[in-house]
């Protein structure tokens, strides 16, 4: 029979990480770890500032040293440190943002090396990004895309029953979508002080929009369908107003849309578009709360957080830390949950529209989200406050709040999304928009069916026959991959979605001799390196199938050996391999460590989460030592 790893040694690693954690507590009880992605914003960020004259030097000085230090030695930047030949928009945004600051030159020897190798992956009109090809229509480095332009800003006056209206769009989708449909109505450009056209290549001064799909059309069809049915003659004036106020609505304390940086620079663009002033005090807010969202990167450089992940970070410590064995009436998680309990949303947002019956009662990402709760951060503040509720009525009220918003957001087919229920319409992933298949709508998804299931099946008194838990299983085993796996949106990837279904269907009674549960198991063993820890390709997002990194990280370890602990009685050799593989991470300081486990928008957007490593390892060893005592 299989030993354990010595108990000595998994139960120090658990204490430095938990000593660690501790000692990083914010006094407000908030852990404030860094959700580190890339340089998109920072690029952005840089011509933001250029073009509503920011009068602080050192913060367009500091974003571009972080830009020139991500640089490849062969011009190119990349999302992640495998993405081989680097990233086109990437490279192409960087360069246009170093441009504009005034601190590098068109004749500096990094830039010539990046526009060389632009010029050689088809030039500036080959990429593929609609950010990327919004930023350089902005700065008037080409047209606005058809792809926007073709779409009318009537869009914004379809009603509900049309065969598409704004609120099919998934709600990230609609608060990016609707700046680019008010600039792309004025073809909108600022002045610029840096051209681009030495970058353009002939042969492929096309814009990939040309090469429309017919289901792209059916989509514009269907658009101008619901269009002829408006009447009156000052629709044109009508919907941008109506564009505007959907934008001021969603507006946060802090000055931003929605509370996501991209966003937000968008909304920016959109209103000089409309005839604001640069020092209008909407802007000025806007900016200032842009530049609250800065960060250390994992190089130390000052860098802008797309969404400070304050509240998504202090949920799972407080819950690691719990299941840690740290007590709740420790300092420490009586000041995290205090403070996740004055973060509990109690006002309806747009996930009521398609939920228009149930009370509020989820959490946001970040604190400055007042508006967007969604279902994975939720259930991570619920695990985090179920200990204090089982005492404390303040507690016990917001956890049945919560109980039931969660509920509430089940979709028909059985799973859960992320942030909206219903909004699955597959019409709109037939947009010709560079990841819109993955941005465009809120599907239910295995990391949200399956971590709704493991809160459901471990901190509430649902039983396997709920309506609601049978409903997710069968939509986990459903969707299943050929061999074994599930497919997670919002990790990488298909590690991430299958550590969340297998943890989900064990926590609600499925058993370990299950014929799905076997096969994801076996399918977790037959790719574990032979350091004993796991590592996957953020290509894997891309490509829609599992791609090895042929190196392992430490979350994405973790994450494999928490699924395999969840079906297994006693330890295994496998196990006990990577919980050693596992403890040896504690003491590097590699690209490994650094890589992005994080997904946000496929082939486009990737985090390092600085929080993960500590967070996955510790709940991965303490589940260890838990079970197999």
């Amino acid at each position: 029979m299989e030993t354990r790893v010595d108990q000595l040694q998994v139960q120090a690693a658990i204490n430095q990480l938990s000593e660690f954690l501790i000692e990083q507590q914010q006094s407000d009880g908030t852990w404030r770890f860094c959700f580190e992605n890339g340089t998109i914003i920072d690029a952005y960020m840089i011509i933001l500032l250029r073009a509503v004259r920011y009068p602080d030097e050192s913060i367009i000085r500091q974003l571009h040293q972080r830009i020139v230090n991500e640089q490849h030695q062969d011009g190119y930047w990349a999302l992640y440190q495998d993405e081989e030949n680097g990233n086109l928009a990437a490279t192409i945004d960087n360069v246009l943002a170093l441009l504009f600051s005034g601190y590098s030159q068109a004749e500096d020897e990094h830039i010539q090396r990046s526009k060389q190798y632009i010029l050689t992956h088809g030039g500036i009109t080959n990429t593929k990004g609609l950010l990327s090809k919004t930023i350089l229509a902005i700065t008037g480095q080409i047209p606005w895309p058809d792809s926007i332009s073709s779409i009318p800003l009537q869009f914004m006056l379809l009603p509900s029953f049309s065969p598409i209206n704004l609120f099919d769009f998934s709600g990230y989708s609609r608060v990016h979508l609707i700046p680019m449909l008010i600039m792309a109505k004025h073809s909108f450009h600022i002045q610029s002080p840096v051209q681009l056209h030495d970058l353009i290549v002939e042969s492929a001064n096309r814009h990939i929009d040309d090469h429309w799909t017919a289901e792209f059309h059916q989509m514009l069809d269907s658009i101008e369908a619901g269009r002829s049915r408006l009447i009156g003659s000052a629709l044109h004036e009508i919907a941008q107003e109506k564009a505007e106020q959907f934008m001021l609505d969603r507006i946060e304390e802090d000055g931003t849309l929605y509370s996501y940086a991209s966003c937000t620079i968008l909304m920016v663009f959109s209103l000089l578009a409309l005839g604001y002033d640069a020092q209008h005090p909407r802007i000025v807010k806007a900016v200032e709360g842009l530049l609250a969202m800065r960060g250390r990167s994992s190089n130390g450089d000052i860098t802008i957080q797309n969404s400070p992940s304050t509240i998504w970070d202090t949920a799972l410590i407080s819950y690691a830390l719990q299941q840690a064995n740290v007590p709740m009436d420790h300092p420490a998680i009586r000041r995290a949950n205090a403070y996740l309990l004055t973060q509990q949303q109690h006002k309806k947002g747009d996930w009521s529209i398609h939920n228009a019956h149930a009370a509020p009662g989820g959490w946001g990402f970040s604190e400055t989200n007042t508006i967007n709760p969604d279902l994975d951060d939720t259930t991570a503040a619920l695990r985090a406050i179920y200990p204090a509720s089982q005492l404390d009525n303040a507690y016990r009220v917001s956890t049945n709040l919560g109980l039931d918003w969660v509920l509430s957001m089940q979709n028909k087919d059985g799973g859960w999304p992320a942030f909206e229920k219903s909004v699955d319409n597959k019409m709109l992933t037939w947009l010709a928009l560079d990841g819109a298949k993955a941005a465009a709508i809120d599907p239910s998804t295995a990391d949200l069916t399956g971590r709704t299931l493991e809160y459901l099946g471990n901190y509430t008194t649902l039983d396997r026959q709920s309506p609601h838990i049978r409903r997710g299983v069968k939509w986990l085993l459903n969707n299943q991959e050929a061999d074994g796996s599930w497919y997670g949106k919002w990790g990488i990837c298909y590690l991430y979605g299958t550590w969340a279904a297998l943890t989900g269907l064990m926590a609600v009674g499925l058993p370990a001799n299950d014929k799905a549960v076997q096969k994801a198991a076996h399918w977790l063993l037959s790719i574990q390196n032979e350091d004993g820890g796991w590592g996957e390709s953020c290509d894997s997002d891309r490509l829609m199938r599992y791609t090895p990194l042929h190196s392992s990280t430490p979350s994405q370890t973790a994450w494999a050996l928490d699924a395999l602990i969840a079906v297994n009685d006693k330890p295994t050799s496998a196990i006990n391999k990577g919980i050693e593989r596992l403890i040896a991470f504690h003491a590097e300081q590699s690209w490994q460590t650094v890589y992005p486990t994080g997904a946000g928008l496929p082939g486009n957007f990737y985090v390092h989460y600085h929080s993960y490593r500590y967070i996955y390892s510790l709940l991965a060893l303490s589940h260890y030592e838990r079970k197999f005592k």
